[in-house]
């Protein structure tokens, strides 16, 4: 049956395939291609690794992320997309001072593993069903809000270029509603910058640069420093992320699936001196959105965004120069109006309910502040520091949602029999 729906959605891709979720898959391709690839590059720079094993790292998780979010998307029909933590790529900065390579790799295999053990056990979809939704909401917002910010005081930085982008994606949005508002605003923000020099072209590579498969060592200290945190990246904040991106446009997100496949897929990933392969949040809110179409039709551009994402790994040496050229406004601006949709439907489910409100605020604050303790981000303190508020303040709310799952799990026996 599984098979048989993977055919069906496969058979289905092309009429699915438009300009809004073809656009929406390029849109989130150059966000997780630019911004997040540097990161790498300037880890992998910190860390002492040449420049073929930088491209390398680029080339596995970039495209392991791709084939998978391909194939994620089309067994679930949901907009999945696929990535490396970026959270996980900066840990990654600092730890490479102080273990080689193959430890490093050593370290990704053991963290992939944690991650499809608390997987396969169901444990982390467990975990998911027990915090609240309003909670979850709160901490997307209070994460993803950087976005939103960050667009606006880009307009100080570069007021022509971040200014034309945000104007081209109002008039479109109100004129021309059979174009993607963010396409429209990519568009104009690359003339823009084209017109006034803002592309530094360096010149590109020569060669092709193949990807050197890396022998892991293991060692107790790299395990502790970068298996730990790293597993908790993955499952805390990257994957939790989407999943409360997803369910806030309506999805039923594979929980299990998502960490079990992710992980697994990075066990290989690893051998080539790849970190991660997890799903993205922001990607993920990209392709969900509502301007990309019917809900039904979305996971489209989750599978044109494997398409570009795979296309970006495989051809990594000479793509990358590229990526050092482009304006880094035209990235934080379209990324910002890209999850403008996301944003607003995550704030009314957080806060249109009258339960849960101070644990959802609190995520949303802690969100906000990108606190960083232990190598763990803001994402795992907002549900920690929140459902901490909630179980102190808001005690009844927990009742009344365990005695409404009990009276639906009763409901759902009673019809099957």
């Amino acid at each position: 049956m599984e098979e048989n729906r993977f055919r069906t959605n496969l058979k289905e891709l092309p009429q699915n395939l438009n300009i809004n979720t073809i656009s929406a898959g390029l849109v989130a391709a150059i966000f997780g291609c630019t911004g997040p690839a540097l990161i790498i590059i300037g880890a992998a720079t910190a860390g002492g690794l040449t420049y073929t094993q930088a491209i390398s790292w680029i080339f596995a998780v970039y495209l392991f992320s791709g084939l998978l979010g391909i194939f994620i998307a089309l067994k679930y029909r949901q907009p999945i997309s696929v990535a490396h933590t970026i959270a996980g790529a900066v840990l990654m900065a600092g730890s490479l001072t102080h273990f080689s390579i193959h430890e490093a790799v050593g370290a990704y295999l053991i963290a992939n593993i944690l991650v499809i053990l608390l997987g396969s056990t169901g444990l982390i979809e467990k975990v998911m069903k027990w915090i609240p939704l309003p909670i979850v909401m709160g901490m997307i917002v209070g994460v993803m809000i950087q976005f939103a910010l960050d667009m606006i005081t880009s307009i100080s930085i570069k007021p022509l270029l971040a200014g034309s982008a945000i104007l081209a994606f109002l008039l479109s949005s109100r004129y021309l509603s059979k174009v993607p508002p963010v396409l429209s605003a990519l568009i104009v923000s690359v003339v823009v910058a084209v017109f006034t020099n803002a592309f530094e072209f360096p010149a590109a590579q020569s060669m092709f640069v193949l990807p050197k498969l890396v022998i892991p060592a293991f060692s107790w200290d790299a395990i502790v420093s970068i298996s730990i945190p790293l597993a908790l990246l993955i499952i805390c904040v990257e994957n939790a992320q989407a999943t409360g991106v997803l369910m806030a446009q309506g999805y039923k997100p594979p929980t299990t699936g998502m960490a079990v496949y992710g992980s697994t897929v990075g066990l290989f990933a690893s051998l080539l001196g790849g970190h991660a392969i997890n799903i993205a949040g922001p990607m993920t809110a990209i392709c969900s959105a509502n301007e990309v179409g019917k809900k039904d039709s979305r996971y489209a551009a989750s599978v044109m965004n494997g398409v570009f994402f795979a296309g970006f790994g495989l051809f990594a040496a000479f793509v990358v120069p590229f990526v050092i050229a482009m304006p880094s406004v035209i990235v934080t601006v379209i990324a910002g109006l890209a999850m403008l949709g996301v944003l607003i439907n995550s704030l009314k489910t957080a806060f249109s309910d009258t339960k849960f409100q101070m644990g959802a605020f609190f995520a949303l604050i802690i969100g906000m502040s990108g606190v960083n303790f232990f190598n763990i981000g803001a994402p795992l303190w907002a549900i920690v520091g929140s459902l901490f508020v909630s179980l102190l303040v808001e005690k009844s709310d927990f009742a009344f949602n365990i005695n409404k799952e009990d009276k639906e799990r009763k409901e759902k026996i009673e019809t099957s029999a």
